[in-house]
């Protein structure tokens, strides 16, 4: 640190950053290096979030209990200003909690979040329009209060820092909005250090203060900041990331370079993971399992190879495998580059004609809906190859 006269002292930022990664790195194992990155970041842009457009959510997730989940949340309650823990939470507490009850904005912190919106947990929509509105300013939600014929409109905001754990995935409206770390149990050769927290705690509270105060000192570099996102980092990605490479380029250091290479990793891995809606899923296969190396295909052979695959929906949609009469109506959903409906066409099969689809029609859908192709293109299905 420097002083000057009559000023306070200068925080190094990236200095900072490092010793918040090294409290994490005691008492959490992260699944790569780029999760550290990005918890951090989160923990630090949290401070300047009125710097922002937009909050990225932090969703620790896993399929299994006991992989660390809860302890993540833990800590980064330590380091962020105004926690609240927001299990059981009501919609109308969190909208009026978030619009200064207490004359300050909260971070909220969600554990157990797939009790709230795992398959069993019911329709729990208006936490899930709390959680989705949040993530940009000046988006509030209007609700009617007052009692009967004397009600009136009123505008909550809800844009605020959340930070969320649990088992499975989340929603894919909010999971568009998050920076998701996929959390595994510890190996046996990963050590952490015991967290106690009447210890520990005020360890967190100390880097929080600092936080803080290096927010202050640069809160209008990083309002006026424009972060140049990596290559192919575009549309909700960049909103998510955005807030996070400020906070880096502000810091400086090691932290800009660091943060772009977490933001490519993370970004690629959510693609990855994230086969989008059914009819997405529904061209993705038909591009990456199907249609490949072939220009066309058969009803009959497109949904005997769907129904087929072991790891795909099709052959269970609601206790049915998928059909005819579905596959059409799911693909008359999207357009052909001529702006049509994707529709069959007449194939001809050696003396026979068959209805089928042509990948021509399905290359605009791809183009515009499917996550990238994979590297290695699969080789065509045996007996289609006179098809072409």
């Amino acid at each position: 640190m420097t002083t000057t006269p009559d000023a306070a002292p200068s925080i190094d930022g990236a200095a900072l950053l490092d010793e918040v990664e090294a409290f994490h790195r005691r008492f959490n194992v992260f699944p790569h290096e780029a999760a550290y990155v990005a918890v951090v970041l989160w923990d630090a842009h949290a401070h300047l979030i009125d710097c922002f457009e937009s909050t990225p959510r932090l969703a620790f997730l896993s399929p299994e209990p006991g992989s660390g989940k809860s302890r993540a949340l833990e800590i980064v309650e330590t380091l962020v200003p105004n926690p609240m823990a927001a299990v059981d939470a009501s919609a109308a507490a969190l909208f009026r909690a978030v619009s200064g009850v207490e004359g300050s904005r909260p971070t909220i912190l969600f554990d157990e979040i797939d009790t709230i919106f795992g398959p069993k947990a019911g329709e729990n929509e208006q936490l899930r329009g709390f959680i989705n509105a949040g993530h940009r300013r000046n988006r509030p939600m209007f609700r009617c209060v007052g009692d009967g014929a004397n009600q009136t409109v009123q505008a909550f905001h809800s844009y605020t820092a959340v930070a969320v754990a649990g088992l499975g995935h989340l929603p894919a409206t909010i999971r568009d909005r998050s920076v998701s770390i996929r959390m595994r149990r510890r190996a046996r050769n990963e050590k952490i250090e015991p967290y106690r927290t009447r210890i520990h705690e005020k360890e967190g509270f100390a880097l929080r203060d600092q936080l803080a105060a290096w927010a202050t000192q640069v809160t209008e570099r990083v309002a006026n900041a424009w972060p140049q996102m990596p290559d192919d980092v575009t549309d909700r990605p960049a909103d998510v990331w955005e807030p996070l490479l400020a906070v880096a380029d502000a810091a400086g250091g090691a932290w800009p370079e660091r943060a772009r290479a977490a933001c490519v990793s993370l970004v690629t891995a959510s693609r990855a993971d994230d086969k989008g809606s059914i009819g997405v899923r529904l061209l993705t296969d038909l591009r990456d399992h199907v249609l490949v190396g072939i220009d066309r295909l058969p009803t009959v052979a497109i949904l005997d190879r769907l129904n087929s695959m072991d790891d795909a929906p099709w052959a269970d949609l609601g206790g049915k495998p998928l059909d005819n009469r579905r596959l059409s109506k799911m693909l008359a959903e999207y357009m052909t580059a001529d702006i049509e409906p994707i529709t069959s066409r007449n194939i001809k099969t050696g003396a026979s004609v068959l209805k089928g689809y042509y990948a021509a029609d399905l290359h605009d859908a791809w183009q515009r809906y499917c996550p990238p192709p994979p590297e290695s293109p699969l080789p065509p299905l045996p007996g289609t190859e006179n098809l072409a």
